[in-house]
C-alpha cells in the first residue's frame, strides 16, 4: 500500500517513482503494462513530462494503486492556486471532480482544452469506457479512426480500449465534462 505522508509538494511523477520502487517494479514492466514508452516515464519521474488523466490511469493499474491516489496531490495544489484550471498535461487542463471516489470504478474530471489544441502523439487508450460531454465551445474527438464533431450541448460514449483523441480546432477554449469508468 503507498504511503499517505506524501506532501503536497510531491509531484505526480515523485509519487509514482516511489510507489513504483517500493513495490519492486521496473520501469520496462510499467512500459510493458501500459505502453508509455520507457523515455516518457522516465520524463514523467522526473516532473518533466505531465501525464495525461488516461496515461495516469494506466499507470495505476500498472502499479495495482488507485488513481486517486496519483491524482491526491494535484487536487491539493489546486486548492492552494487562485486560478480555477492549472496546466495539467501539455495539451489540457484537468480538474477531479470526483475526489471522494477512491477504490471507485467511476471517475469524473472537467476538462479545459485550449483553441486550436489536440493530444500530440497517438493518442490514448485505457481500458473500460469513456463519456464526454461539452459543456462549452467544440471539440473533434477521434475514437479509432472515426472523427467526431461535437458542440455544446453534444456528448459522446465510447470504448476507451480504442485509441483516442481530443481536438479543439475552434478559436475559444472548449470545457468538457469526461467521465471514465475503469474496470
Amino acid at each position: 500500500m503507498p504511503s499517505e505522508n506524501t506532501g503536497t509538494n510531491v509531484t505526480v511523477g515523485q509519487r509514482i517513482k516511489n510507489v513504483r520502487i517500493q513495490k519492486d517494479v521496473s520501469l520496462e514492466r510499467v512500459a510493458n503494462d501500459t505502453g508509455v514508452s520507457l523515455e516518457n516515464l522516465k520524463a514523467i519521474e522526473a516532473g518533466d513530462l505531465i501525464p495525461p488523466v488516461g496515461t495516469l490511469i494506466q499507470i495505476a493499474r500498472a502499479l495495482e494503486i488507485d488513481s486517486g491516489f496519483l491524482f491526491r496531490d494535484q487536487e491539493q495544489q489546486l486548492k492552494e492556486r487562485v486560478r480555477a484550471y492549472e496546466k495539467r498535461t501539455q495539451n489540457y487542463a484537468y480538474t477531479t471532480l470526483t475526489k471522494e471516489a477512491a477504490h471507485k470504478h467511476l471517475k469524473a474530471f472537467k476538462v479545459v482544452v485550449d483553441a486550436h489544441h489536440d493530444h500530440s502523439g497517438v493518442g490514448y487508450c485505457h481500458e473500460g469506457e469513456e463519456f464526454v460531454y461539452v459543456l462549452k465551445g467544440s471539440i473533434q474527438i477521434a475514437v479509432g479512426e472515426h472523427i467526431n464533431d461535437l458542440k455544446e450541448g453534444d456528448s459522446l460514449h465510447f470504448n476507451s480500449a480504442i485509441r483516442h483523441m481530443v481536438r479543439n480546432p475552434g478559436d475559444e477554449p472548449a470545457e468538457l465534462l469526461v467521465v471514465i469508468y475503469g474496470p
